[in-house]
């Protein structure tokens, strides 16, 4: 009998830490507590039973017989998985498949929801603003102006369908009219619909047509003119601000609603600089690009004097940082995102200043485990959330945006700890089929379960497959493709899932599945796209919109109305531009460290383990 008590006293005893651990969490900031790294994952043996990822049985099977203790037989397995050739046949099926995907869910919302923002592929539906004020899910990103066709435009464009293209510009020129009774974000309605139209009007006009003929008889500029419509009716957020930093959301037909929050994140107030900036280029009017600029040098200026880190929620009035957690996910991402890409695009020799800058203090703060990806002892890399003025741990989860960085990483040259920080999403897709919203790495599970078709973590395969041409990229874009076709496909189109380890469905599918995950699954299987081959350079912005990195973009308007800026801007000329690589064409592969997989059989099992997958 005593050895049953003690066995069922280290069974309560165990429980007992289990649901200590779970409240620790939300106890933390009460207490003071805060985990510091390195910290311990739990061996094998405790993780349970191994959950088969999305895919092939053959390819869970060797998973499965992949786990346990890290000897060479599971290294076999990883080589035999994802090494060697990637056959053409293949690649071209998976390019078919990727456009089958955008067509479907196109069309689908062609049939059933057009002229409405967007698609509710449960019930075959649109989708429009409900005017609720509480409901900002919904009402920050619909504003009644048929949304997802104007996000897909450059798409239909990318994947050669011509015909299709230009009968959906036509259609947005003669239906779309922005002067209606819809408060929208300010940053939603930049980078899905003020992006989109620019970057429609650039393929229009580009002289050379790279993916065919994409003219429209007798166009007169009016994606162009749309945009600046918009961008009038964005600019009241500007003002009345004492910081210079915008308000979150604007009435396209009222301005500035008289019970406004005066809150707003950092990437929401600090990502609007590539869209607004292009429009001023493009039309010689400095307005939009000078307060877009003002917003993101308010927001620097505010930095910790301790870490130099931002955080992710300030009051506009006062310049107070309200959220004080600095991190690379929602809130925080595109900022540090669009201060490389207004580089590359604008020549701003201070975007990139500021760029270095925040990644140094990234790397000094947020960044946690061995130093090096492929070699040494210790914990595989990890980014976490930190107090902006300490450094020290806020909280142990992680958000599916954040899986973006790797793909900055890549255009900054950084490629070594982009493959290994892609490996630890890419272990988190493997393990549930999807990216949960939140995923709490120290009680290896999710915080948030739900997943909204997002691209981030595609959206970085692509591009470290375009900087080490490694075929371990496209078996993981294989392995995301299967994976919506599977968990995801719904009766008119693709649906958000609501759970993750449920797999249920949620009624609504947003506009940057068509606009970015498609679009990258698809380019990421298109070797011929003219994308990569013409002798154009193109950047996509943050909403995956493609623009052409050239001249016409490197004249300043905006140093005219802010005095003392002369002097300290210094300009880069595109021929200069050696230290990032344009997306698409950042075919660079690190020299003499490409391994027959990107990270070493023994590293892969390592963050297998850490996600509770093996």
């Amino acid at each position: 009998m005593q050895w049953r008590s003690l066995v069922l006293g280290l069974l309560l005893l165990r429980l007992g830490l289990q649901a200590l651990l779970a409240l620790l969490p939300a106890l933390a900031p009460g207490l003071c507590l805060r985990r510091r790294f390195p910290f311990p994952f739990p061996p094998p043996a405790a993780l349970g039973p191994p959950a088969a990822p999305a895919g092939s049985s053959y390819w869970g099977s060797l998973l499965r017989r992949g786990g346990g203790d890290g000897g060479t037989t599971g290294g076999d397995e990883y080589e035999r998985r994802y090494s060697g050739a990637f056959p053409p046949q293949l690649r071209a099926r998976l390019r078919d498949a990727a456009r089958g995907m955008f067509v479907f869910g196109y069309d689908s919302y062609m049939q059933h929801a057009f002229p409405q923002d967007e698609l509710d592929p449960l019930h075959c539906r649109g989708r429009g603003p409900d005017h609720d004020p509480s409901n900002l899910n919904i009402n920050d990103v619909l504003g009644n102006y048929s949304l997802t066709l104007i996000d897909a435009l450059d798409t239909l464009a990318v994947m050669g369908n011509s015909s299709e293209f230009q009968k959906a510009v036509k259609l947005v020129i003669d239906t779309v009219s922005f002067d209606k009774d819809s408060t929208v974000q300010v940053f939603e309605a930049t980078i899905r619909v003020l992006g989109s139209l620019l970057s429609a009007h650039i393929i229009i006009t580009d002289t050379k047509q790279p993916f065919g003929d994409m003219t429209i008889k007798d166009y007169d500029n009016e994606l162009l003119h749309m945009a600046h419509d918009l961008a009038v009716r964005l600019l009241p957020a500007f003002e009345n601000t004492k910081t210079g930093i915008p308000y979150p959301r604007v009435n396209l037909k009222k301005g500035v609603p008289p019970d406004s929050n005066n809150e707003t994140c950092t990437a929401g107030a600090g990502s609007l600089l590539v869209e607004f900036g292009i429009l001023s280029r493009l039309l010689g009017d400095s307005t939009f690009e000078w307060v877009a600029r003002r917003a993101v040098k308010a927001l620097w200026n505010l930095r910790s004097n301790n870490t130099g880190l931002l955080g992710n929620v300030v009051n506009i009035q006062t310049g107070h940082w309200v959220g004080k957690q600095s991190g690379l996910g929602a809130g925080s991402d595109s900022f540090y995102e669009y201060l490389l890409k207004s580089y590359i695009l604008f020549g701003e020799k201070e975007d990139l200043d500021m760029f270095n800058d925040a990644y140094r203090n990234i790397q000094n703060h947020l960044r946690r485990g061995r130093e090096a990806c492929n070699e040494g002892e210790g914990d595989p890399p990890l980014y976490v959330n930190v107090n902006m003025f300490t450094g020290q741990l806020m909280n142990t989860w992680i958000d599916s945006l954040q899986a973006f960085f790797p793909g900055l990483q890549v255009l900054i040259g950084d490629v070594e700890d982009a493959i290994c920080l892609h490996a630890f999403y890419y272990a988190i897709w493997k393990r549930y089929g999807a990216l949960p919203e939140r995923y709490n790495w120290q009680l290896q599970a999710p915080d948030v379960p739900f997943y909204p078709l997002r691209p981030e973590l595609v959206e970085s395969t692509y591009l470290l497959y375009q900087a080490t041409k490694n075929p371990f990229y496209l078996h993981v874009g294989m392995d995301i493709l299967q994976s919506l076709e599977k968990y995801t496909k719904a009766k008119c189109g693709y649906a958000t899932l609501h759970h993750v380890v449920e797999k249920t469905k949620e009624d609504r599918m947003e506009s940057f599945f068509l606009s970015e995950t498609c679009k990258y699954l698809y380019l990421l299987f298109d070797e011929e796209n003219p994308l990569h081959k013409s002798g154009n350079k193109y950047m996509f912005t943050t909403e995956g919109h493609i623009v052409s990195v050239d001249e016409r973009f490197r004249n300043s308007l905006w140093k005219d109305i802010l005095p003392g800026e002369e002097d300290s801007a210094e300009k880069i000329k595109p021929n200069e531009l050696k230290a990032v690589n344009f997306s698409s064409n950042c075919n660079r592969v690190p020299d003499e460290r490409r391994y027959l997989l990107p990270l070493k059989s023994n590293y892969m099992r390592q963050i297998d383990r850490m996600v509770g997958l093996i």
